[in-house]
């Protein structure tokens, strides 16, 4: 059969774009199908209005949609299409996906997380298993990407520090806010070790790209300076420079048909006029967020996958996870501090590079048994000063207007900084969070959209509410004032994963070791899906490795 590529790649993002930086790099023909469109730098603007007001980066929900289940007050679940109640429930669409818009926080996962029901034991109601990879396997990709992608960083000694092959980060950390001279001394204090937070984001210029600008407006933004590792501007743009990579925007794939012996042949797809185009190859590899990748599967019906692409055993979509957690926040008031400290803390743009992995495992008597912990991360709120004028309509007795609302708002701005924390934790995996296709709902082209079960297990909101009040204890020492937060059941769109877990036993995991579908010889899954659990912090560095191991494997076989 005379194919048209070598590989066919279903989307663009953290997951996909290793997978073309290597295989077009090695000479193979690789072609790149993208739902959204292509920005260039240029187009990334720091607008708040058109970044965080409007919802450029997602698809129009009058056209794609989810339907998100959840408990109602009876215990029941019910479903309701993100149309109906404007909840945005993705981001990133377009070349690059959502590595364009992160913060770039990139802690890499520890031996403990590849091996978590063994280490930890079993948890009644989570889907717990090892991985079938050992840390072990993937230290290296993990190195790869710190110099491909650019990483910066420095490594400190503590109690969690991971196994590393290389002494330190390939970049130097990005220039810090003095706050974290704040953060340290208060951690000192209290026996913590916090340490530099490692960013996907250049703190000099190197690899073809400038370095960071520090404008303050980061998480959710694309980077106007390509500073930001995103897949776009640190795999995708060298890969097209080969001449063998070609990506074609506005290509909606909507089905990957298989022949008589259950080979994927040819990937479908709507072009932006709407008509039908098709691609074929002879190595498939789908990566298009966690959610579409197994809706994309459970609509790819074939002679030998009646129930789906690689669906036969009915573990596709199952054991979705999202990243566990909350954040909250406490003032840093102007009137606590001296001139000198005053002018050091209103200085705007640089990071809090900082964070905490002292209870990413958790071994207190307190809690209850030896459990799986997490991270804390701080940080200032990003720039956006339209929505944060915004919150301030909310006083001590609800809605406020007129001279409360402008008092309010000036003192938010002028009285000092709002420092807040992030928590990650793990998802567990659960029977009560999974993909299946809506039976009613369909986009503008008259498929199923993904129909989203969004369960969490109470153990996540324990590890969370623990890590939280070690945060706090960090701002309390700091002499923060209404210090609070949140931790909740409620996910986060866009740190999804899992709905195609590799494993050894095709029984209960959609792909092997190697990312390889059990009952499909030429299908790959590279995104966040192939995890079987989450582990403790944000997922991009581990999709950015894993995909550099399975490029790997790919070109070895073809």
């Amino acid at each position: 059969m005379n194919y048209d590529y070598d590989v066919c790649i279903v989307g663009s993002g953290a997951g996909a774009a290793p997978i073309a930086y290597e295989l077009s790099k090695a000479g193979k023909s690789v072609v790149v199908l993208e739902k959204g469109p292509w920005y260039k730098t240029e187009d990334f603007t720091k607008d708040e209005l058109l970044c965080c007001r409007r919802s450029v980066y997602t698809p129009n929900l009058k056209d794609e949609r989810h339907v998100l289940e959840n408990k109602n007050d009876d215990n029941e679940w019910i479903g309701r299409s993100t149309y109906d109640t404007g909840r945005d429930f993705w981001n990133g669409n377009m070349v690059g996906g959502s590595s364009n818009l992160m913060s770039g926080y990139f802690h890499r996962l520890k031996p403990e997380d590849f091996r978590l029901f063994s280490e930890f034991g079993p948890i009644d109601g989570a889907n717990i298993v090892d991985w079938p990879i050992t840390y072990d396997d993937l230290e290296p990709y993990y190195t790869k990407v710190e110099e491909v992608v650019g990483v910066s960083g420095k490594i400190v000694d503590h109690p969690h520090q991971e196994p590393r092959s290389t002494q330190d980060f390939p970049f130097q950390a990005t220039a810090e806010h003095p706050i974290v001279n704040k953060i340290d001394e208060a951690c000192r204090e209290l026996g913590y070790h916090s340490i530099p937070t490692p960013r996907a984001i250049l703190s000099k210029n190197a690899l073809d790209r400038k370095a960071c600008s520090y404008s303050n407006y980061c998480g959710s933004y694309g980077c106007a300076t390509d500073a930001k590792g995103s897949a776009r501007a640190a795999l995708l743009n060298p890969a097209i420079e080969t001449g063998k990579c070609e990506i074609r925007p506005h290509a909606m794939v909507f089905k990957l048909e298989s022949d008589e012996s259950g080979k994927v042949t040819t990937a479908k797809y709507y072009n932006e006029q709407g008509k039908i185009k098709s691609v074929s190859a002879k190595v498939f590899v789908v990566a298009c967020q966690a959610s579409e990748t197994a809706r994309l599967l459970l609509m790819s019906i074939g002679s030998k996958h009646p129930n789906g692409l690689a669906n036969n055993n009915g573990q596709v979509g199952k054991n979705l996870i999202y990243s566990a957690g909350g954040s909250g926040s406490g003032d840093i008031l102007f009137k606590n501090y001296n001139d000198s400290e005053i002018a050091q803390l209103k200085i705007q743009g640089l990071f809090v590079n900082r964070s905490l992995q002292d209870w990413y495992v958790i071994d207190d008597r307190a809690f209850g048994k030896r459990s799986k912990g997490g991270t804390i991360d701080f940080l200032f709120r990003h720039a956006n000063p339209i929505s944060r004028a915004i919150s301030q309509k909310w006083g001590p007795d609800g809605l406020q207007w007129g001279k409360a609302l402008k008092d309010s708002i000036k003192s938010y701005f002028t009285e000092g900084r709002h420092l807040r924390f992030e928590i990650f934790n793990d998802w567990l995996p659960t029977d009560d969070c999974f993909v299946s296709l809506d039976p009613e709902v369909k986009d503008k082209w008259g498929n199923p959209v993904a129909r989203l079960r969004l369960g969490y297990h109470q153990h996540d909101l324990k590890v969370g509410k623990y890590l939280a009040n070690k945060a706090e204890s960090v701002l309390n020492k700091m002499g923060a004032e209404n210090i609070y937060s949140s931790i909740s059941g409620s996910p986060p769109p866009n740190l999804v994963a899992g709905g195609c877990r590799f494993g050894d036993d095709p029984a209960t995991s959609v792909l092997d070791k190697d990312c390889r579908a059990h009952n499909v010889e030429n299908l790959y899954i590279t995104d966040a899906s192939f995890m079987p659990t989450g582990g403790s912090v944000p997922y991009t560095w581990t999709i950015y490795a894993n995909s550099f191991r399975v490029a790997d494997i790919i070109n070895s076989r073809l």
